[in-house]
């Protein structure tokens, strides 16, 4: 995908005295009393800030953060815990901008965060007007919120198309090169995991996929779909079984194209969704009308952790088991290791999947781990992500 890239511009010498506007992504989680509880989207904004500052540049940020009413601010709504995290961690004081649409006071060399872009109205809808003032305010727009590339909004699409200048920041750059290398020239064999509690979810995903990967393995919920499909019982275990056509027919397109959704021989099971619930292993064909089935059992893991293995190029998104209850987190774990072992290009997203690379300690051995949960599902399914679209559109001229 042709976009021009920020660190271009930076390297040809044109971003010195220039007011940049970035668009990042700053929605971090907080607790009820506003303290940040993880800042990992803080600590991925700041190569892109500090390439614009070290340039010359005068330095606009802002993001969304929380759910506001346009319109309406609110404190709750305010990115001052974001400015003062960005602060500690950047060293300097970073001063927060209120009511900046029509206009934004900033010199080269500083740095300065726009409040909570979803509080003016016409954010979400993307109004021509409100984008058309926000282009007014840079030399040079910079997307690098991949996490927001899916929508059309003011801040991620509007401004793109009437700034002077539109590109691509580094995570976002970082983001196309990844899924280009994963989706576009995969190393085959490539194996995709997709694995969460409803196959309805996922389903495009899964049909996009059924048409390009050689092994499709489903996890959770889905597996369960998968299993019924296959004609095994599954217990009282969640499932959609009015989906099983839908599984069915994935499984037939893989089979067709001689590739394979593998289903589990063995899994764990419980009487009951707890921490602390007895787990049982057993057979595929030989799970019970009351058990729940939390994992899949340890032939499985293995079966599925030599395909791994030996993959050119593995796409992961979703823990095969209830991963939080330690007794049925060994499927998750056995595919985590493997990913990490396996010598193939691996890419990663999705809040759980995050969760779980957390857990096992592998983030070093993850080809590339998505910044994006909702972007990194649409790729999957083979859409074209709004900002990417603009950015490639101004690229052209």
């Amino acid at each position: 995908m042709n976009v021009l890239r920020f660190s271009d511009l930076v390297a040809a010498g044109k971003v010195s005295g220039q007011r940049v506007f970035i668009r990042a992504d700053l929605n971090v989680p907080q607790d009820d009393a506003g303290h940040i509880t993880e800042d990992t989207r803080i600590r991925a904004s700041i190569p892109c800030i500090e390439l614009a500052l070290k340039a010359g540049a005068a330095v606009m940020v802002t993001s969304h953060l929380g759910r506001p009413t346009e319109g309406e601010f609110k404190p709750e709504d305010s990115l001052a815990p974001i400015a003062r995290r960005m602060g500690e961690l950047m060293g300097r004081e970073i001063a927060v901008v209120a009511d900046w649409v029509d206009g934004v006071t900033v010199a080269p060399g500083q740095l300065v965060l726009l409040e909570n872009c979803r509080v003016n109205k016409g954010e979400k809808k993307n109004n021509e007007e409100l984008a058309r003032k926000m282009a007014k305010l840079c030399d040079i727009y910079v997307n690098d919120a991949f996490g927001t590339a899916h929508r059309a909004e003011g801040t991620t699409y509007g401004i793109a198309q009437f700034a002077p200048i539109a590109c691509a920041g580094p995570l976002l750059a970082a983001e196309i090169d990844a899924i280009s290398k994963a989706l576009a020239q995969p190393k085959r064999p490539l194996v995709a995991i997709v694995a969460g509690s409803k196959v309805s979810t996922k389903l495009t995903i899964l049909k996009a996929l059924s048409d390009k990967v050689d092994g499709l393995i489903v996890g959770g919920g889905i597996a369960n779909t998968f299993m019924l499909a296959a004609g095994l019982k599954i217990g009282k275990s969640l499932a959609e079984p009015d989906l099983v056509g839908e599984a069915k027919a994935v499984i037939d397109a893989m089979s067709a194209r001689g590739a394979a959704v593998p289903i589990p021989v063995d899994v764990v099971t419980a009487k009951r969704f707890a921490a602390d619930a007895e787990a049982t292993v057993k057979a595929a064909t030989e799970v019970a009308d009351d058990d729940l089935i939390l994992d899949i059992g340890p032939k499985t893991a293995a079966i599925l952790a030599a395909q791994l293995k030996a993959a050119g190029t593995i796409v992961w998104n979703g823990p095969v088991g209830v991963f939080e209850f330690d007794a049925f987190a060994g499927g998750t774990e056995a595919i985590a290791r493997a990913i990490a072992e396996s010598s193939a290009f691996s890419i990663a997203g999705g809040g759980d999947t995050l969760a779980a690379i957390a857990k096992y300690g592998i983030d070093k051995d993850v080809g590339y781990i998505s910044t994006g949960g909702g972007a990194f599902l649409e790729v999957l399914e083979g859409k074209t992500l709004p900002a990417f679209e603009i950015l490639s559109r101004r690229a052209q001229g």
